[in-house]
C-alpha cells in the first residue's frame, strides 16, 4: 500500500517516482553531503546540542531528509495527478477529486509533513507536542518558508486534507509505515527517546533545513535520479551513479600553516624581490594565531598597505581552527568585486588543503557572466582542462577551480566553497526572504572577509550588524577591513558580532575600543571574552600631500590644470555626480583636446564599463601590472571620474582634484594620489608633480560656512560635508605649505575620528559662526538616519533565539525572493527604485542589431524580431545592460511612464525560453546617432562618455 504513494511526476514523459524511493534518494544524498561536502564548522554547530555528538548529528540530518516529504502521503497532495491517485485509491487510499478539494492549498505538503511528523513523534515515541516543532519545522520549511502559526492552525483545523474521512485509518497506517521505515533505515528509532530532552538551537534548525533543501533538490533532479518507468529506476546502483554524475566538488579542508608570517606570505603571495611583509600583515597573522577559533578581526590600515593579503592569511589560519570549508570576500560594488576576483584566485592557486579534483568557485553578482576570468571557470575551468596533476608550478598545493554547473545561480551559487561578491550577498542573510536558510548555510561554512567596511550607510549597516550577529552565533570567523573606520563604528561591529551590550565589568573594554585612536590598529573580538587591541608599527610608507581649496569654477580648474600639467603628468578629477563629470569633461576637452580627457562613471553599458576599468588599470595601475597588461602610462592626460575610482581600484595619479566629500572618502580618494613609487623620490613623475597635491573643490568658499554644491549635498547630505570641512579647515586655510600638508597615513585616523565623534566634540573644531548651520544640518541628518533605521527594520531578521524555540514564522512578512537584481539590492540598500535596460540599435530601415562598437565580435549582430536571436547575439545584448539615472525613477508615476514607453518596443519573439538571456528585459533602442527619447527626456549615448540625459523641449 505504501509503495503506491507517489512523490514526483513528469507531465511530459508521464514518468513518476514513488514516495518511498524519493525518501531513500534524499536520505542517501543527505548522507553523502554530510560525509563529503558539509564543512566541519557547520557539522559542529548542529552537533553541539546532541548527546552523541557527530554520530547523532549525521543520523538526525539523514532522517530529516528521509522524512521531509511525508506530507505527500496526503489526499491534499496525491489528488493532483488523477491516474496516480486512482492507483492509490485502488490500494485503499481513498481521496476526493482535486476539484472537490477547494481548500487543499491550506495544507501544502511541507506543512502537512510537519504536522504528521509531530503527531508521529508524540504517538510513537512519547514526545511532548511542544518539543516536536524544533525538528518537524524542518519538513515544514523545506520549500524555503517555515510555516506561520496561523498556517499551522488553519491546516490542523482541516484534518480531511491530511487523511480522507472514511479511510483515515488507512492513511494513518501508511504515514506511520513510511515514518517507521525511515526511522529504522536511518538508525534514529533507538535515539528518539533520548532526543526528547534536546533544545535544538535555531542556528542548528536553520542549517538542517538548508541541508534538507539541498538534498531534496539534488534527489529531485531526474537527470540524476530518473523517474519510473526508466531504464535505471530500479538499478541497485542508482544512488551511487547519481552521485557520480553530480560530481559535486568537495569542500576545502584547511590545515593551519606553520612557519613565520614572512614565510607564509612568501608562499601565498607574489612579493617583489627583496620585499618584506609589512607590520600590519605580520601582526594580523600573529593575532589570528592567538585567537581560540571563531571571532571577529578588524584590520584598520592605510590604503595600499596590503590589508587584503593580511585578511586572506588570517582567513587560512582561522579556517583551520574552526573547520571552515571556504571563504567569501564581500565588497561594496560589482566593479570592486571584479577587481578582487583575480587576486582571490591567485591566492587560491597557492593554497594547500584543496580537494584532490577541484574546488568550487563563484563570482556573486548579477553581471558575473561578463567577467572573463570567471567565465573561464565555467564548464570545468582552465586548469582542469589542461592540467593532469592538478598542481600549480611553484605552489605548495595548487587549486583546480571550477564554477560547478550545479553550484550556480541566485539560490545555489553562494554554496560554492570560494566566492567573491558584493556585500548584498551577506546583507541578504539578515533579510526575511524565501530560502533564507540556504544563504545561512552558505555563510556558516566559510570565513567571511568584509572589505571597505566604511562604505555602508545606516540602512545597510542595520542589515550588516544583524548578519554579523548570526555569523557570531554560527561561529564563523569574520575579518573586516577599512582604511578609514570611525571608532564608534568599530565598537558597533564588535558588539554586533559578539552580542555584547557594553554592560558589566568584562564588557567595559568595548567602550575602550570605541575610543582607541592608534593607527594602524587590529581589533579582536571573541564571544565571551574581552576584546583585544593590537597596534602594529607603521610600515614607513608615507605620502605628504599638499591640500588646498580651489574655486568651483571651470575656468579656474582649466587654468590650474594647464599650469600643473605644463611638463606632463596624469591628473584625476573626481566629481560627486555624473552630470558634473560630463560638464567638466566637455569644458576641459575644449581646451586640452578630445584625446587628452577621459571619463569614467557608472552610466556606461556593462561591457563598456568593464572595458573602461581595464583601460584604467592598463594605463594607471601599478607599474608591474601596466607592463604585464601591455599598457603604457600616458605622458599627459586627465581622467574625469565619479566615485567609481574611489574604492578597490589600484590606480595611481600625479595630481588629484576632488569635489568635497565626507572626510573618509576624501582620504580614500587621496589614496589614488602617488599610490606607487615611480623612481627614487618619485623622480619619474614630472618635476612639478613630484610632491603630491590635492585640490578640493565643489564648494562656494565665500559663504559662511563654505557651502558644498547642490549635487554633493544631495548625494552625501550637508552635515557630513560640513564636518569634513571643519576637520580639514586648519589645512585648507593654512598659510604655509607645511601647515597645508596632510601626512598619510599619520593624519588618516585623527581626521576620521574627529569628523565622526559626537556633535558636542565639534566645539572648538568648527568656528562659532558655523554653529547654526551645523545644528540645522545635524537635526536633518539625525531625522534621516532614524527614518532609514526604521525602514530597514521592516524586513530585518530577528536575532537567533538560544532556547530551542522553533523557527516557525521565521521569515513571516518577508520580501519573498531576494536576489542580486537592482530591485533585489534595493531591499538591503537605501537606493530607492531603479530601472535597468538593455541597449540595442534600430537602423534607418527598422532592423535591429547590438550596438556596433562592442568588442570581441559582439557589435553589430543581427537581432531578428520574428524569432529568438542567435545565442551569441542574445548574450551580447544581455551584456549591454545600462541602469537609467534618477530622472526616470524619481516618482512612481515617472517609473510607470518609463516602463510603459519601453514596453511599446517589446519584441514578443524574445520572450520565450529560447531567448532566456533577454526574455523579460526592457530594451532601449538607440537610433543610428545613438539617440533616443524617453519619458520626456533626450538620451544620447557615446562610447567615450556613456549616457547623457537632457530634458526634451
Amino acid at each position: 500500500m505504501a509503495r503506491s504513494v507517489w512523490a514526483k511526476h513528469d507531465y511530459d514523459s508521464d514518468g513518476w517516482l514513488p514516495l518511498y524511493r524519493h525518501m531513500a534518494d534524499s536520505a542517501f544524498v543527505a548522507g553523502r553531503l554530510w560525509d563529503e561536502w558539509l564543512p566541519r564548522q557547520v557539522r559542529d554547530v548542529i552537533g553541539a546540542a546532541l548527546p552523541d555528538g557527530s554520530a547523532d548529528t549525521r543520523r538526525l540530518a539523514v532522517w530529516l531528509a528521509a522524512t521531509h516529504d511525508i506530507g505527500k502521503a496526503t489526499p491534499a497532495f496525491a489528488c493532483q495527478v488523477e491516474h496516480l491517485a486512482d492507483d492509490m485509491r485502488a490500494h485503499g487510499l481513498d481521496m476526493p477529486l482535486q476539484k472537490q478539494m477547494a481548500d487543499r492549498r491550506l495544507a501544502p505538503h511541507g506543512l502537512a509533513g510537519q504536522i504528521i511528523l509531530g503527531e508521529w513523534l508524540v504517538e510513537r515515541h512519547a514526545w511532548r507536542e511542544r518539543d516536536t516543532n524544533q525538528f518537524a519545522v524542518i519538513a515544514g520549511g523545506h520549500h524555503g518558508l517555515p510555516p506561520s502559526n496561523t498556517a499551522i492552525v488553519d491546516a490542523e483545523n482541516r484534518p480531511a486534507l491530511l487523511r480522507t474521512p472514511g479511510s483515515a485509518d488507512v492513511w494513518k497506517r501508511v504515514q506511520v509505515e513510511l515514518l517507521d521505515m525511515a526511522a529504522r533505515a536511518t538508525g534514529v528509532d533507538e535515539r528518539l527517546s533520548e532526543w526528547r530532552a534536546i533544545k535544538l538551537p535555531q542556528t542548528a534548525q536553520v542549517l538542517l533545513t538548508a541541508l534538507v533543501i539541498t538534498a531534496d533538490w539534488i534527489a529531485s533532479n531526474a537527470d540524476y535520479f530518473p523517474y519510473f518507468p526508466g531504464e535505471r529506476s530500479n538499478d541497485p546502483e542508482r544512488s551511487e551513479e547519481a552521485w557520480r554524475l553530480l560530481d559535486l566538488p568537495r569542500q576545502w579542508e584547511p590545515h593551519e600553516p606553520g612557519g613565520t608570517p614572512a614565510e607564509l606570505f612568501a608562499e601565498r603571495f607574489d612579493l617583489p624581490a627583496g620585499a618584506v611583509i609589512r607590520p600590519v600583515q605580520e601582526q594580523a597573522v600573529e593575532a589570528a594565531r592567538n585567537m581560540a577559533g571563531a571571532g571577529l578581526m578588524i584590520i584598520e590600515a592605510p590604503m595600499g598597505e596590503g590589508k587584503t593579503e593580511a585578511a586572506l592569511a588570517a582567513a587560512e589560519i582561522l579556517a583551520a581552527r574552526t573547520g571552515a570549508g571556504g571563504c567569501f570576500v564581500a565588497l561594496p560594488t560589482m566593479a570592486t568585486s571584479n577587481a578582487m576576483f583575480a587576486r582571490f584566485t591567485h591566492w587560491l592557486d597557492r593554497l594547500p588543503g584543496m580537494p584532490g579534483e577541484a574546488a568550487s568557485i563563484f563570482l556573486a553578482h548579477s553581471k558575473a557572466h561578463l567577467n572573463k576570468e570567471f567565465s573561464s571557470y565555467l564548464g570545468g575551468g582552465p586548469r582542469l582542462a589542461t592540467d593532469t596533476d592538478r598542481d600549480c608550478e611553484g605552489a605548495p598545493g595548487g587549486a583546480a577551480l571550477v564554477a560547478h554547473r550545479w553550484l550556480r545561480g541566485r539560490k545555489k551559487g553562494m554554496l560554492a566553497s570560494f566566492s567573491v561578491g558584493t556585500i548584498d550577498q551577506l546583507l541578504f542573510a539578515s533579510l526575511k526572504s524565501r530560502h533564507l536558510a540556504l544563504r545561512h548555510l552558505a555563510m556558516a561554512g566559510k570565513v567571511v572577509v568584509i572589505d571597505e567596511a566604511h562604505a555602508y550607510d545606516t540602512y545597510m549597516n542595520t542589515y550588516l550588524d544583524r548578519a554579523l550577529a548570526w555569523l557570531g552565533r554560527y561561529g564563523v570567523p569574520v575579518v573586516i577591513l577599512s582604511a578609514t573606520l570611525p571608532a564608534g563604528r568599530r565598537r558597533e561591529l564588535a558588539q554586533a558580532y559578539t552580542g555584547a551590550r557594553g554592560r558589566g565589568p568584562a564588557e567595559q573594554t568595548y567602550e575602550e575600543i570605541g575610543q582607541a585612536s592608534a593607527y594602524p590598529l587590529i581589533t579582536i573580538a571573541e564571544p565571551g571574552a574581552a576584546p583585544r587591541l593590537y597596534t602594529p608599527e607603521a610600515s614607513g610608507r608615507a605620502t605628504d600631500a599638499l591640500i588646498e581649496p580651489l574655486d568651483d569654477d571651470l575656468a579656474a580648474l582649466t587654468t590650474r590644470l594647464e599650469r600643473e600639467l605644463a611638463d606632463g603628468g596624469c591628473a584625476l578629477v573626481i566629481r560627486n555626480t555624473v552630470a558634473r563629470v560630463h560638464e567638466t569633461a566637455a569644458h576641459l576637452r575644449e581646451h586640452f583636446g578630445e584625446e587628452l580627457v577621459t571619463v569614467a562613471h557608472s552610466r556606461f553599458l556593462d561591457l563598456d564599463r568593464a572595458a573602461r576599468d581595464e583601460q584604467l588599470l592598463r594605463e594607471y595601475g601599478p607599474p608591474a601590472k601596466v607592463a604585464h597588461l601591455g599598457g603604457k602610462r600616458p605622458d599627459r592626460h586627465i581622467v574625469v571620474a565619479s566615485q567609481v575610482v574611489e574604492q578597490s581600484l589600484d590606480v595611481d595619479f600625479d595630481l588629484l582634484i576632488t569635489d568635497l566629500a565626507p572626510v573618509d572618502l576624501v582620504l580614500q580618494r587621496m589614496g589614488r594620489l602617488h599610490r606607487h613609487p615611480r623612481g627614487p623620490e618619485q623622480s619619474e613623475r614630472p618635476p612639478r608633480l613630484r610632491a603630491a597635491h590635492c585640490l578640493v573643490t565643489g564648494v562656494d568658499w565665500t559663504e559662511t560656512p563654505p557651502r558644498p554644491v547642490r549635487g554633493s549635498r544631495t548625494v552625501y547630505g550637508e552635515y557630513p560635508l560640513l564636518r569634513s570641512l571643519a576637520v580639514l579647515r586648519p589645512h585648507l586655510e593654512a598659510r604655509t605649505d607645511s601647515e597645508r600638508t596632510l601626512r598619510l597615513p599619520d593624519h588618516i585616523s585623527p581626521l576620521v575620528q574627529a569628523a565622526y565623534r559626537t556633535a558636542e566634540t565639534m566645539t572648538g573644531i568648527a568656528p562659532p559662526d558655523w554653529e547654526q548651520a551645523l545644528t540645522e544640518a545635524r537635526t536633518a541628518q539625525e531625522a534621516e538616519q532614524a527614518d532609514k533605521a526604521t525602514r530597514a527594520r521592516t524586513f530585518l531578521l530577528d536575532p537567533a533565539a538560544r532556547d530551542g524555540r522553533a523557527v516557525i514564522g521565521w521569515v513571516d512578512a518577508g520580501v519573498g525572493e531576494a536576489d542580486d537584481s537592482q530591485s533585489g539590492k534595493a531591499q538591503v540598500r537605501d537606493t530607492g527604485e531603479s530601472l535597468e535596460v538593455l541597449v540595442a540599435r534600430r537602423t534607418a530601415d527598422g532592423s535591429l542589431t547590438t550596438v556596433p562598437w562592442l568588442t570581441e565580435e559582439r557589435g553589430g549582430l543581427s537581432l531578428p524580431t520574428e524569432s529568438a536571436p542567435a545565442a551569441a547575439a542574445a548574450r551580447a545584448l544581455a551584456a549591454s545592460g545600462l541602469r537609467l539615472p534618477y530622472q526616470f525613477t524619481v516618482t512612481g508615476l515617472m517609473i510607470d511612464r518609463t516602463i510603459a514607453e519601453l514596453e511599446t518596443d517589446l519584441v514578443e519573439a524574445w520572450q520565450t525560453k529560447d531567448a532566456h538571456w533577454i526574455a523579460g528585459e526592457l530594451v532601449l533602442f538607440l537610433d543610428e546617432d545613438n539617440r533616443a527619447e524617453l519619458a520626456g527626456y533626450k538620451l544620447h549615448y557615446t562610447e567615450s562618455d556613456g549616457l547623457e540625459v537632457t530634458r526634451a523641449e
